[in-house]
């Protein structure tokens, strides 16, 4: 579980959980249906709202909003028991009964008015190019009626369902449509608004987990055994936030101090190591300008068209860093 604002800056990780499946589970899909959620990896969604639940007693001032892909479309997150201040925010993935006329979950809201309508930039990919796609709002409260399970009856939930669907693609080219469910009343257009763009700061998570993955090696390490590579999975977490941090927070507040970031010492050495000096800098540098700085030890080009630096230079910066901070601690330690 990443910490993600409003307004796209990761806070940090809450929370991680690591599991091995057996050999003896494997083969066994076909009995999902019959299998508790307490017997199945799904259950991670109910344990995060848990973890969540825990927190705001912490912090009681602060408002959580657990936003999940469509992988976690589970009907017992629905009804799970949570506190006030503590939300979920889920991309439908199934078409689910309702209790509407209209019999099922797509159906009721394509059944309800448009609210309005806004514009998404799509990025280019493939041979596709970069377009700005259309998209028709619309949301309803939907009461899902609840799927069989044999070991429990589950109750009927009421839901904030948001849909965006693209009203004019190009030829040949599949319509965007986002289909999201709430605990958060939805009903006007800002709402509409604001849960897109709530479900758009998910992404984050897929940046972190790239960082993960291809800056930290994580999937490459041999440390011999489970455990050893546990406690390292759970540094490098905490690793690939800082520099997913770092990447976001100069875009952010540009007029901030370096030292929100870096510790004397590594700023010091960043400075003396990129300006070629030994003499340092009256005032302490800003956020943005240590953070260009350290994308460039990391391959950051730095032309005047290019985009703000990523997480993968700022990796390899970060690194050359840890370096440069070890000769400058030497150089200086008589001093």
């Amino acid at each position: 579980m990443l910490a993600v604002t409003p307004e796209g800056l990761p806070l940090g990780v809450l929370g991680m959980k690591t599991w091995v499946r057996p050999e003896e589970e494997f083969g066994k899909k076909h009995q999902r249906k019959i299998r508790s959620i307490h017997e199945k990896e799904s259950v991670k969604w109910i344990e995060g709202i848990s973890h969540l639940a825990a927190l705001k007693r912490r912090c009681p001032e602060a408002r959580f909003v657990c936003v999940g892909d469509r992988e976690s479309d589970l009907y017992e997150l629905f009804a799970a028991e949570r506190p006030a201040g503590v939300d979920w925010l889920v991309r439908a993935a199934a078409n689910r009964r309702a209790q509407h006329p209209e019999g099922y979950l797509w159906e009721t809201v394509q059944a309800t008015a448009p609210l309005g309508r806004t514009e998404l930039l799509v990025p280019a990919r493939g041979n596709l190019p970069q377009r700005t796609a259309g998209l028709t709002l619309r949301c309803a409260t939907v009461r899902m009626r609840p799927p069989w399970r044999p070991q429990t009856r589950l109750p009927e939930v009421d839901v904030f369902a948001i849909q965006a669907i693209e009203d004019a693609p190009p030829d040949g080219v599949e319509p965007i449509e986002w289909m999201l469910l709430s605990s958060v009343a939805t009903t006007t257009l800002d709402d509409v608004l604001e849960r897109l763009a709530w479900y758009a700061r998910r992404w984050t998570i897929e940046s972190w987990h790239r960082v993960l993955k291809s800056g930290c090696q994580v999937e490459a390490r041999q440390f011999g055994s489970l455990d050893r590579f546990v406690r390292a999975t759970a540094l490098f977490a905490v690793i690939s936030w800082r520099i997913l941090y770092a990447t976001l927070l100069a875009r952010i507040d540009t007029d901030l101090s370096c030292e929100v970031l870096l510790q004397p010492v590594e700023w010091q050495a960043l400075y003396c190591h990129t300006q070629h000096t030994t003499q340092l800098p009256k005032q302490v540098p800003s956020l943005q300008q240590a953070v260009l700085w350290l994308a460039m030890l990391g391959g950051y080009l730095n032309r005047k068209h290019d985009r703000p630096p990523g997480p993968t230079v700022m990796w390899r910066g970060f690194l050359v860093l840890h370096e440069v901070t070890k000769m400058y601690r030497l150089f200086r330690q008589n001093e």
